[in-house]
């Protein structure tokens, strides 16, 4: 098997993308000057999802089988690894049910909120940048988000909202009167403003209410304060969100196909999956105002407004470069600091819960994510075996479904007797340079 893994390296899959020489990273290669900035182009390395066609795989993918039938679900994209080696990449069901195209490795599924994690990493690397701290608070005159349209706040306790509060979800929001996220045409009408309407809309109209706790005294799960977060990004870096993310966290570790998704099918990017709903479906208005009813999955939700919260999309792969960048092991150097990735997961230092992480259980840490259309679960055990699934289907059973998804996974991943002895990301040029010498993108 080895001997043919190597043979294959030619018939590899990549794509493109284009960065400016001011976004470069070791393993990308550019020209000009720093005055002037040439476009350049950057391959982004797919796994075959034939290389996992191995027999001593097949109780990890009948668990697999079983589940999407009796789910119901349409396409999954699955990446295992072991001891920080990436042993098994693979597509099951179909990516797109109309042309009957079958899900590849490299396909790209909107991940919900382990778009939380790419955030809260995003924080971190600011941190170790000297640009923020934890402590640093949000709104108010000395606040990160001090801009003039948001110092007229009903509460004045959102002068108190720390970085640290928006990380572990305890900024004093909660849903009670529904998701901020979920809810333009009650803010179009509060603000008296047209759709779409805007993050700093979003924002304004929080703040026109009395928070429901005093912050970093209780907890309650906020999508909003994520999105808080990307905008704190965006202003401390003085980049675009979705650029910062991309230059200092995801370029250097080889990851280029990750981005924001859109919203509507026909912004639907190169490699996504089609997304689908389960029956009976449901219609409902279109977050732009549009007249006309639309799928929750293709238009009832801004995909840009949630941005890093929970607007993501990624491939099984990269998510599993991603996650073993950040994981704490040494069987890759991480990406972060050992201080970072001990911070997000401290139980001592966060009295809520991980920070970006869903939820440490059983020595293993989890992220789910899930929205309409779209779930997902990412995994890493103490025992050394990670793995990200990724389905383009939705289900009723809602965030649910994340523990039968991990059922599943442990049975499957139990039934391997004999691992390989291969890392299939040494297949990547891109992967293995930038681990042997990382760099911070400033």
């Amino acid at each position: 098997m080895k001997f043919v893994y190597k043979s294959l390296l030619a018939l590899a899959v990549t794509s493109t993308v284009w960065v400016t020489s001011s976004m470069v990273n070791p393993v990308v290669e550019s020209y000009g000057s720093d005055l002037n900035p040439t476009i350049t182009k950057a391959s982004s390395f797919h796994v075959p999802g034939f290389m996992s066609d191995n027999k001593d795989f097949a109780p990890l993918d009948k668990q697999i089988e079983r589940f999407m039938r009796r789910e119901m679900l349409q396409g999954a994209s699955v990446a295992v690894a072991r001891d920080g080696e990436l042993v098994y990449a693979k597509g099951f069901g179909n990516a797109d049910n109309e042309t009957n195209q079958a899900v590849e490795p490299h396909h790209l599924f909107r991940i919900a909120s382990i778009s939380k994690l790419v955030t809260a990493a995003g924080v971190m690397k600011l941190r170790e940048q000297g640009l923020i701290s934890l402590d640093d608070k949000v709104f108010g005159v000395n606040g990160i988000l001090n801009d003039s349209i948001y110092l007229n706040y009903r509460d004045k306790r959102v002068e108190d909202i720390t970085v640290r509060h928006l990380l572990e979800h305890s900024g004093g929001w909660t849903t009670r009167w529904g998701d901020q996220m979920f809810m333009p045409t009650i803010v179009a009408r509060s603000l008296q403003v047209p759709l779409p309407v805007s993050k700093s809309d979003i924002i304004r109209f929080v703040l026109n209410k009395r928070l429901h706790f005093t912050p970093g005294q209780s907890t309650y799960y906020s999508n909003l304060g994520y999105m808080l977060l990307g905008e704190v990004i965006a202003d401390v870096s003085g980049m675009d969100y979705e650029k910062y993310i991309q230059t200092n966290l995801l370029y250097p570790l080889g990851i280029f196909d990750m981005r924001i998704g859109g919203s509507h099918l026909h912004e639907r990017a190169e490699m996504e999956v089609k997304y689908y709903e389960p029956t009976p479906t449901f219609y409902v208005s279109d977050h732009k105002g549009d007249t006309t009813q639309v799928l929750r999955t293709y238009g009832g939700n801004d995909m840009h407004a949630l941005g890093a919260a929970g607007g993501w999309i990624a491939s099984s792969t990269d998510l599993m470069k991603l996650m073993l960048a950040i994981d704490g092991f040494d069987t890759y150097p991480d990406f972060l600091q050992a201080e970072s990735v001990e911070a997000m997961v401290s139980k001592e230092e966060n009295k809520f819960g991980p920070l970006g992480w869903r939820r440490i259980r059983s020595h293993t840490w989890y992220r789910t994510g899930t929205l309409a259309g779209t779930s997902a679960l990412m995994a890493r055990a103490d025992n050394g075996i990670s793995y990200v699934v990724l389905f383009n289907t939705g289900s009723w059973k809602g965030p649910a479904l994340a523990n039968d998804i991990a059922r599943v996974m442990d049975r499957g991943i139990k039934g391997v007797k004999e691992w390989p002895d291969y890392n299939l990301f040494e297949m990547d040029n891109t992967w293995s340079s930038a681990r042997k010498r990382p760099q911070v993108i400033y």
